[in-house]
């Protein structure tokens, strides 16, 4: 399956007063056998030659299907692409494409000269080496991978990704349709892979599959009050070189592909997944699966974005959890209730003044992005329960001006969770940092891989830093921000007690009441979401306590000549990567300036 596909949506999860964090991911298969031959005798040769391998690879993957290139590219044939296959892609349980294309791109690079390339390329070089290393680890673990997760699987996420499907042109309309038909095929294959994973016992426990179940239901109980008409109308609507039957033809016929097409596939999944309960073997953490330690040390590795062992993972959290501890010792005469009741009474509730407020207020310590649109929409009523607390649609490479950020309004506690999830999507999170990236004009051939660590880490740092650009006190400010990230790294704690440690429900229940969690509904319902999508959490705090620990040492070592929005510029410059690259990189690009 093509990585451009469901990785545009970047979410981010709050219930229940605490935080749950998850992302849309699926597997990379890059099916290019390109190498050039022969070797460049000058440096500008070699970066262009270079620089046409990397366009090439580019241009090979978002062309695998119609939703990587429409995602990723609003005018393709600016890139030589005129079209793409309708198609979702499809699950593959076979390793020796992906092996093979790791080989192909490594022969490949062999063939560049790397002292010869500029910073960037050699950044570039470097991470097309970490993607073939990740590669190779992945096609040992193909089964292991679970598309369907609890809070952001195919199964939730495929609906919107065909609600925000642009229309430029009627080709657009045109293949859009043709998606909707390939729907059931695009399932019948992710069904299959459940079934192989079931055979191989690697099937979901129990109470995901009914979760999933009770996903699939709710989409199909929406009926005629789905979204995907009422948002297709609209686009169709909005187009000005259509007739009014034109318009209504179109309305028709995709009200018929979904009802024999989206809805019978939602159907047959819905009767397969029931098919399969009970094939999943095991209902505790991965390392009660053969090999599932080690799966889970991937798994860890490549979602943070770092080559830190599981082992000093949870020593850096349990750090990082006590100075926060610390920090919240000094703050004296308030308690975190009543920091809430304030903010509760001074925070603005309204999402577009919100984000007006953050954009401005981010000025001092974060470096300025290209001017830029943003649409604010909300999740659709009976999709709530079943969809993230918000999430920011990642626009085309090259149409940045436009953004769009949903947001679950069933989820939104309080004005302070909005205000705080609106800076992680937002100002100066996931928006902020894509279009200050696609602002240095990076190669393209960077958009298409997903560094979850970075990305997520970087969301949530800026939601941390939301805190300070409150109306509340200094103290109040300092006392909640440290509250939340103790939170999110007592969950990431407990993702390695359960998946690496093996702990059981008792545990985990143990585990958050020596820290006042005591709710018994919750912690089953942390304990499921952890079984259901390992690693999830690592991605957002080992990130964010990754840009902690850059940051320390960037301060450490460039003193009082340098300021936070030094610091932010580079790392933001330097983009989505490995943090081992990102702190070698982050130094390079500052001393070329």
């Amino acid at each position: 399956m093509s990585i451009s596909t469901f990785q545009k949506i970047r979410s981010f999860s709050k219930k229940f007063k605490r935080h749950k964090y998850t992302c849309a991911s699926c597997a990379v298969c890059l099916a290019v056998p390109f190498i050039l031959g022969g070797c460049g005798t000058g440096g500008a040769d070699e970066n262009v030659r270079f620089q046409e391998y990397t366009e090439a690879l580019f241009c090979s993957e978002v062309s695998s299907s119609a939703v990587s290139l429409h995602y990723t590219l609003k005018e393709p044939e600016k890139y030589g692409i005129s079209s793409a296959r309708a198609s979702f892609g499809s699950f593959s349980t076979d390793p020796a494409p992906l092996r093979a294309a790791s080989e192909n791109m490594q022969q490949a690079l062999l063939q560049f000269s790397y002292d010869k390339l500029s910073t960037e390329n050699r950044l570039t070089y470097d991470i097309l080496c970490a993607w073939i290393r990740d590669a190779e680890e992945r096609s040992e673990y193909l089964l292991y991978d679970e598309p369907m997760g609890l809070v952001s699987g195919v199964q939730t996420q495929l609906p919107v990704i065909l609600s925000e499907y642009q229309f430029y042109d009627v080709e657009d309309v045109e293949t859009y349709l043709d998606l909707m038909e390939s729907v059931p095929d695009y399932f019948e294959s992710l069904t299959e892979f459940e079934r192989k994973k079931a055979e191989s016992g690697l099937f979901m426990a129990d109470y995901a599959a009914d979760t999933v179940i009770e996903q699939c239901s709710a989409f199909l109980g929406m009926g005629d009050g789905n979204y995907l008409y009422s948002t297709f109308t609209d686009r169709i609507n909005e187009m000005d070189n259509l007739t009014e039957k034109e318009k209504s033809d179109y309305i028709q016929e995709n009200a018929r592909m979904m009802e024999d097409y989206i809805y019978p596939a939602y159907q047959n999944l819905t009767e397969a997944v029931n098919g399969l309960k009970g094939a999943g073997e095991n209902e505790y953490g991965l390392c009660f699966l053969p090999k599932g330690q080690e799966y889970y040390e991937m798994v860890v590795r490549q979602s943070t974005g770092t080559d830190k062992s599981v082992r000093e993972l949870e020593d850096l959290t349990r750090r990082q959890i006590v100075e926060d501890l610390e920090a919240m010792e000094k703050v004296v005469g308030i308690t975190r209730e009543e920091a809430q009741e304030t903010a509760a009474s001074v925070v603005q509730s309204d999402a577009e003044l919100i984000l007006n407020e953050l954009a401005e207020g981010i000025g001092k310590a974060f470096p300025e992005y290209p001017a830029t649109s943003l649409e604010v929409k909300y999740v659709p009523e009976e999709m709530e329960e079943h969809l993230s607390p918000a999430f920011y649609m990642i626009p085309a490479i090259d149409n940045t001006e436009e953004n769009v950020i949903y947001i679950n309004r069933s989820r939104m506690g309080d004005d302070l969770t909005l205000f705080t999830t609106l800076a992680h999507e937002g100002y100066p999170g996931h928006l902020y940092q894509t279009v200050f990236f696609e602002s240095t004009d990076p190669d393209p051939i960077r958009s298409i891989f997903d560094f979850g660590g970075y990305v997520e880490g970087w969301a949530t740092y800026a939601e941390m830093c939301s805190y300070y650009l409150t109306p509340l006190s200094k103290e109040q400010e300092i006392l909640l921000q440290k509250n939340s990230s103790i939170i999110l790294g007592l969950y990431a704690l407990a993702d390695m007690g359960i998946h690496y440690e093996g702990w059981d429900r008792m545990d985990t229940v143990e585990f958050f009441s020596r820290y006042g969690i005591t709710n018994a509904d919750t912690v089953e319902q942390i304990y499921e979401l952890i079984i259901g999508s390992p690693g999830n959490y690592l991605k957002y705090y080992i990130g964010y306590a990754e840009f902690l620990e850059l940051k320390k040492d960037w301060m450490e070592k460039k003193g009082e000549e340098s300021t936070q929005k030094d610091f932010h510029e580079a790392v933001l410059t330097v983009g989505p990567a490995p943090f081992d690259l990102v702190e070698k990189y982050m130094w390079e690009i500052t001393e070329q300036e």
